[in-house]
């Protein structure tokens, strides 16, 4: 493989204005593509195979035109101190309300007036309007949604306090202020590293065209693969992500090539061959932590995953490709002004000799392996110990700032009603009245049970709706726990469903799905990286060493998210369960940025071992070229996903710090300490592989040595006929 990129690098070097045109013209196609393309409806969510999704097809089924998935909202109103709802002047407030409301828009459903449907609480201090609409929330349009809120402010200046709940005003969370933080943060970082603008701005050049072909293909294929809009900000975040790395280790290694006094064709030929043949392994392990989301059986996130593989695809094209030509017209300004002078002094730079600060760190290690080791495996085992009670779910308005309508219309109904109000059930009966009135006696009896609605059938009047209000909150354990009572007790013919339902049956799904995605995706990266380092330990030791870094990380989470530890400094208003999704998107994204950080280091440690060196020597010769690199990309990364955290969503906000503290851990911690140190225990015996698993694995070369070999010869050759 080595020798086939050396060959597309200097290629790609040769006939850079070619290379420069095809993928500019790929970038205008895409761009076209996007702006042409017929608006993206937002992605339909199903969770197949959930009795949650089963009530709401037998609704479908049912029920036509009922829109059981829609959108819904409340439009809450308290009065003021000493007055009631029920007083004349605020009735007809109400009233005039609702009629706004259904006159609003041509996605709303249906309208339900409170003193009709007896939505007042016993004190007659609050009243609820419910909205349900025709599609789900993902799908409102902009004017529907301002035409909800301005009916809320109109409604305010009559003296009323009016707040506005549910998913119908759950926008997609903006993004783009996260991105310019982390790709600001890059280029001071990429300063810093390369000292040379030039160099700086290849990196982050190339990712933004990778990113742009990406989403803007993401974009123009939308409609017809009925893509979200969430899969082109997953696509961005990691196209971002890998696409500087990429970029970054190749830039270096050439600057490497040229310090020892290479042309700069063949210093391009040789970046390619030996740091994009990492580039390709960590560029498929990433691959597969993200295709790997299909086994969580979310049609949503299987696209997801897809989507961002695709753009990873190109990141790796681009890194072997557009940055060698690049590297061609920038000419020396790649190089620092320092280096380019001590270029024109001397072949071997004095400087070279001087240890830095990765070999000085790499010599520290060897002396102490097995303090570093402890240290770092205590370290991150005291901060993984809340993971222990780790509690999964999905956050509803409770968890959203105190200071947003959505939160304050929660705690507005939880007073008047009861916080079982926020998160009604939806139960479907697939019978008559005499199974539709048994199944609510027989809920009605269970424990945590407020108020069960009478039931409503379908115009055939073989199924029937109820409504059951739960005592506490939706994302309670007792609302779970109510959930499966309700269907242990029901026959086959009843179902649960609603927005809570669903949010507890998505979150069993994601809990079931990870220990098999964790085997699939640790399993073939194993194989992966038995190949690349032709050793069975190193590959084991990656392995662990990312599950603790995970393990850790999901700790933190715990302990801010859902204990409230320093939740004041992260902005964490209300605690509660975490994220459903977020240990497989941990896995799915950390993973493939951490065996990065793995391939880029042990690979040159790899390469100087296969050159001749000694396993304790190897280690400080691969921290001394590519600890500053690693360290780079790693503050690159942590940049961009912290800069999240300052979102006012409460998932953002949670995927961002979590994803930030994991590539810590996993950079900081694992990578730089627990890896050389295991390496300096292990020695020679850390490149182990049976000889019969030798022969069957494949030779990739990665560490170059069949092109070093090969080029060699034929420098000899081109010696000899000089001669």
């Amino acid at each position: 493989m080595a020798t086939f990129l050396y060959k597309l690098g200097r290629s790609a070097f040769r006939r850079r204005r070619l290379v420069a045109l095809i993928w500019v013209a790929l970038l205008a196609l895409a761009g076209v593509g996007a702006a042409t393309a017929s608006t993206a409806a937002s992605s339909s969510f199903s969770i197949p195979g959930t009795e949650a999704q089963k009530a709401f097809d037998l609704l479908e089924e049912r029920f036509p035109g009922a829109s059981a998935d829609g959108a819904t909202a409340r439009v809450v109103f308290k009065a003021p101190d000493g007055q009631k709802m029920t007083d004349p002047a605020h009735k007809a407030e109400v009233v005039k309300v609702v009629g706004e409301l259904k006159s609003g828009s041509d996605q709303i459903a249906s309208v339900a007036d409170p003193y009709l449907v007896k939505a007042v609480s016993r004190d007659a201090t609050t009243v609820y309007v419910s909205v349900s609409y025709k599609v789900s929330g993902m799908e409102l349009t902009d004017a529907t949604r301002e035409a909800l809120t301005e009916t809320g402010e109109k409604a305010r200046e009559s003296g009323l306090t009016v707040e506005i709940g549910g998913d119908a005003l759950q926008a997609v969370p903006e993004t783009g202020t996260g991105e310019i933080i982390g790709v600001a943060v890059a280029a001071v970082v990429l300063v810093i590293t390369f000292g040379s603008l030039v160099a700086a701005g290849l990196p982050l050049l190339t990712a933004i065209i990778g990113v742009g072909i990406g989403v803007s293909s993401i974009t123009a294929l939308a409609s017809v693969l009925d893509l979200g809009s969430t899969t082109a900000t997953l696509a961005t975040m990691i196209g971002l992500a890998v696409g500087i790395d990429y970029a970054l280790f190749i830039v270096s290694r050439y600057r490497a090539e040229l310090a020892e006094g290479r042309e700069r064709e063949e210093a391009a030929g040789r970046a390619v061959g030996t740091a994009g043949s990492a580039v390709v392994f960590a560029g498929l392990t990433v691959v597969i932590a993200l295709v790997g989301l299909a086994v969580v059986n979310i049609p949503m996130l299987s696209k997801m995953g897809f989507a961002a593989a695709g753009t990873v695809a190109i990141a790796v094209l681009i890194a072997l490709t557009l940055i060698p030509a690049l590297l061609g017209f920038a000419g020396d300004k790649v190089l620092g002004r320092k280096a380019r002078k001590n270029a024109v002094a001397a072949k071997d730079d004095v400087a070279e000799a001087k240890p830095n600060m990765g070999t000085r760190w790499a010599r520290f290690v060897l002396r102490r392996p097995v303090t570093v080791l402890l240290a770092g495996v205590v370290g991150l085992g005291a901060i993984a110990v809340p993971a222990a009670s780790l509690e999964m779910g999905l956050p509803d308005d409770g968890a959203q700032p105190v200071s947003t309508t959505q939160r304050k219309a929660y705690d507005l109904l939880s007073d008047g009603f009861g916080p079982g109000f926020n998160g009604p059930l939806l139960v479907v009966v697939d019978g008559g009245k005499a199974a539709a009135d048994s199944t609510a006696k027989e809920i009605g009896g269970l424990d945590g049970v407020v108020f069960v609605t009478p039931a409503t059938y379908n115009k055939a009047g073989d199924t029937a709706m109820i409504t059951v209000i739960p005592k506490d909150r939706p994302s309670s354990t007792e609302t779970e726990d109510l959930v499966h009572s309700i269907r242990d007790t029901s026959g086959d013919n009843v179902y649960v469903t609603g927005a809570t339902a669903m949010n507890i049956d998505f979150s069993q799904k994601m809990n079931d799905a990870l220990l098999p995605y964790l085997a699939l995706v640790v399993g073939l990266a194993f194989l992966l990286l038995m190949v690349v380092f032709r050793s069975v330990l190193v590959p084991l030791k990656a392995a662990l060493g990312f599950l603790l870094s995970v393990v850790a990380a999901l700790g933190a989470v715990v302990a801010v998210f859902q204990w409230g530890w320093l939740g004041s400094v992260f902005g964490v208003e209300q605690t509660g369960p975490i994220m459903s999704m977020m240990p497989i998107f941990m896995v799915g994204v950390v993973f493939g940025l951490a065996m990065d950080y793995e391939v880029f280091l042990v690979t040159r440690m790899r390469e100087a071992y296969v050159h001749g060196e000694r396993p304790g020597q190897a280690i400080v010769t691969g921290f001394q070229h590519g600890a500053r690199v690693v360290t780079a990309a790693a503050v690159i990364m942590i940049a961009v996903f912290a800069g999240f955290i300052g979102s006012s969503e409460q998932m953002v906000k949670m995927i961002g710090f979590g994803l930030a503290i994991a590539v810590f851990f996993d950079a900081f911690v694992v990578r730089m300490a627990i890896v050389p140190a295991v390496l300096a225990l292990l020695g020679r015996r850390a490149w182990w592989l049976p000889g019969w698993l030798d022969r069957v694995l494949p030779s990739v070369d990665v560490e170059g040595e069949q092109l070093r070999t090969e080029v060699s010869a034929s420098d000899e050759e081109r010696e000899l006929v000089r001669v």
